[in-house]
């Protein structure tokens, strides 16, 4: 069977066409409306609450630290990426997304609920020194801060 050259007719309607067209144009379908949703619905159920001597951390108010939630915001999406695969969605999910994402979080020493074992705590962002001017280049283009400037 050969493919159809790009200037020969196809056996399809402008209907067709059209459906496709809107069909690709749309967003994937989602499962889950948001993460915390995923989260509470299905996470929570994967993932065994820490003990004492688990050597794992988490806060219920994962929401209120900004790397949980950038991480479990990434898991949410890959998961919903990932669950239409029927081969290996779901097998490189666990593998490449729940299991590195989950050892981050949970750590007691680096994780970002590090310091929430007696209730939630808030992160501290890096302590920063000013940089020195100049040192840097502005890497931005334009460089005018006036989008509409002609300079």
């Amino acid at each position: 069977m050969t493919s159809p050259l790009p200037d020969e007719e196809r056996n399809e309607s402008a209907q067709d066409i059209r459906r496709d067209e809107e069909s690709a144009a749309r967003p994937a379908e989602l499962w889950y409306p948001n993460v915390a949703e995923f989260v509470s619905d299905r996470l929570a159920y994967f993932v065994p609450s820490p003990t004492v001597n688990s050597g794992r951390v988490w806060c219920p108010q994962w929401f209120r630290h900004p790397v949980a939630l950038s991480r479990l915001d990434s898991l949410w999406r890959a998961w919903e990426a990932l669950r239409w695969d029927a081969g290996l969605g779901m097998s490189s999910w666990w593998i490449h997304h729940f299991d590195p994402h989950l050892h981050a979080l949970l750590d007691p020493v680096t994780g970002p609920f590090a310091r929430c074992t007696d209730g939630h705590q808030s992160d501290e962002p890096l302590p920063l020194d000013p940089v020195p001017e100049g040192l840097f280049e502005r890497n931005t283009w334009p460089p005018s801060k006036d989008p509409f400037a002609l300079d």
